[in-house]
């Protein structure tokens, strides 16, 4: 579209990525029914919504999806589309190193097909993109804002492309990369864990059966998540600096030594795609709502990838902001006033910090080398495996059924 050089807008996106596509089809309603005025603002071109089939690669990122998420894309009506290039997770293996406990979480126990899904990020971004495509937003894209500066009902935001927008609600959606939240004054705590996730995909031997497997080891934990086909998505964290030498080994010398770190429970290591490596930190925003401004994804936490449960507390996220706007129209309040996101402030405390110490505390607890400590994990990953509510209630967080 060509750039308006002075709109008003009762909500700017700014993030076009899978958080802030799920935040504009999920106003959707409100755009439709009560004309909300929504704009996006990317810095990356938008990729055309090609007629062509998918041809996934085989060396795309992909997310674990929870179950709770499949839920909440499915009330935006994009999951059955979405789940066309989706692995089911039916099964997580939990399990440690050189001890013998184990813990399986079976979707079966649950009475459900599967406990999350498996979806390559590009498909998930051509599906939300095409039902953005479809509802009546300003695209700024590609386009960066430049400055942004509070007004009396919002913020002024002055974009690369010429434009300038006074927003009701300002929604920082872009990774926390942009440094608007700086700008702002708005402080994050970082705890690094001085570690780098080196990520690929990989090809095994034999079917995976839809199983997910975490591996915690001396040097870290490996993760292994079902996609379609016999390949897995691989996430082996590794202490900072030890991946170098591992991204410039040969594929054949790499298959070997993940085989040996990770044993045989998937099977052989076969083929591995384009290996990336990404330091690892707790973020946390010290600020995520103030009046006209909220703060959603990456922006506002930035998890460790063991538990996979970053973008689902993102989506989370999403649809809490969504439902505090709903309300306060109800209530003759604008999404950026005091009231609408003190509500979202209010329904995202207790999910955000619970998820933020789950994960923290699980690479915390089997990050430590300790022979005690060592065999009462053992031994609680056995009990847990033997007791049913335990199990049950660990699948249902995992699927994000819980907060």
């Amino acid at each position: 579209m060509t750039p308006k050089h002075d709109e008003k807008v009762d909500i700017a996106i700014i993030g076009g990525g899978l958080v802030g596509a799920s935040l504009g089809c999920a106003l959707a309603a409100l755009v439709e029914g009560a004309r909300l005025r929504v704009a996006v603002i990317e810095a990356a071109p938008l990729l055309p919504q090609r007629a062509e089939p998918w041809q996934p690669s085989f060396d795309a990122r992909a997310s674990a999806i929870a179950g709770g998420s499949a839920r909440h894309f499915a009330s935006l009506g994009v999951w059955e589309r979405m789940a066309e290039m989706a692995a089911p997770i039916r099964t997580i293996h939990v399990s440690e190193r050189g001890r013998l406990g184990v813990t399986r979480l079976r979707a079966a126990e649950l009475g459900v097909e599967a406990l999350g899904h498996v979806i390559p990020n590009a498909w998930m971004g051509r599906v939300l993109h095409g039902r953005l495509s479809e509802l009546p937003l300003a695209w700024h894209c590609p386009a960066r804002v430049e400055a942004i500066h509070p007004v009396a009902e919002g913020h002024r935001l002055q974009l690369s492309d010429g434009s300038e927008l006074e927003a009701g609600l300002t929604v920082l959606a872009d990774g926390g990369r942009s440094g608007l939240k700086e700008r702002l004054g708005i402080e994050s705590h970082e705890r690094p864990y001085d570690q780098v996730a080196l990520i690929a995909s990989v090809e095994v031997s034999r079917p995976h059966e839809g199983v997910a497997y975490e591996r915690f080891t001396p040097a870290g934990p490996i993760a292994l998540l079902p996609l379609q086909g016999q390949a897995m998505e691989l996430v082996w964290t590794h202490e900072r600096g030890q991946e170098e030498r591992r991204l410039a080994l040969s594929d054949g010398d790499f298959l070997a030594e993940l085989q040996q770190a990770f044993g045989d429970r998937a099977g052989h290591f076969r083929r591995v795609g384009r290996r990336h490596a990404y330091p690892l930190s707790l973020i946390t925003a010290r600020e995520t709502a103030r009046p006209g401004l909220a703060v959603l994804g990456n922006a506002a936490h930035a998890l460790h990838p063991v538990a996979g449960q970053g973008f689902n507390l993102a989506l989370r996220g999403v649809m809490d902001l969504v439902a505090a706007i709903e309300t306060g129209i109800e209530r003759d309040q604008r999404p950026g006033s005091s009231a609408v996101l003190q509500d979202f402030e209010a329904r995202r405390d207790a999910d955000r910090g619970n998820v933020i110490r789950f994960s923290d505390g699980l690479i915390r607890l089997f990050g430590l080398d300790l022979p005690l400590l060592s065999h009462a994990r053992a031994a609680g990953l056995v009990g847990l495996n033997l007791t049913g509510p335990l199990r049950r209630g660990l699948a249902r967080r995992a699927m994000g059924l819980e907060r």
